[in-house]
């Protein structure tokens, strides 16, 4: 699951870097940074998302309680991402 969720989620903000998906993904993403925090999310944002993307979502935060926000494949995914969403 770990890659697949990943590659989907990578896919999407590689195909549309500024879309309202891509960034709402992101968003999450960058939350996971903040354990200790909470990893705190505005949810209702996934009101934003259709259902493959609230699915990726969903996914994601599987992916996080499971420790996979960790980790080489994790931090490739992760770097790649801040890539496209900051190139403008």
């Amino acid at each position: 699951m770990n890659n697949d969720v990943l590659a989907e989620t990578l896919a999407v903000i590689e195909a549309d870097p500024h879309s309202a998906a891509a960034l709402i993904l992101y968003a999450l993403i960058n939350t996971f940074d903040y354990e200790k925090a909470g990893c705190l999310f505005k949810l209702n944002k996934l009101r934003d998302l259709g259902p493959e993307h609230r699915r990726l979502a969903y996914d994601l935060m599987e992916l996080m309680v499971a420790g996979g926000n960790q980790g080489e494949a994790w931090d490739k995914a992760k770097t790649r991402m801040d890539e496209r969403v900051r190139a403008g």
